[in-house]
């Protein structure tokens, strides 16, 4: 019964995943952030995720961010919902 528990537990940590900010070039990062989904849903809260990642990371820069490109993906028969955001870290823009 242990073993079941623990292996469902794996099951469960693993089908969530997340990059965390990744330098890509000079002031151009990426996150990914990915889970597992029954069933034939939309990719909206690993979106939300990511930016609330990039956000925290440009916070701390003490700028915003830009978004260059943003991919999702939903899920469905095999496939898991992901959202891939590239984004710079700018000055904000002052009204």
């Amino acid at each position: 019964m242990k073993l079941i528990k623990l292996l469902l537990l794996s099951l469960l940590l693993s089908a969530c995943s997340n990059t965390g900010v990744i330098k890509m070039e000079s002031n151009k990062y990426m996150v990914s952030v990915k889970s597992a989904k029954v069933g034939f849903v939309n990719a909206a809260e690993e979106k939300a995720e990511a930016y609330k990642e990039a956000n925290a990371f440009c916070a701390a820069l003490n700028k915003d961010v830009e978004t260059i490109n943003l991919e999702m993906r939903n899920s469905g028969f095999a496939k898991s919902a992901s959202a891939t955001l590239e984004f710079k870290c700018v000055e904000p823009v002052k009204t």
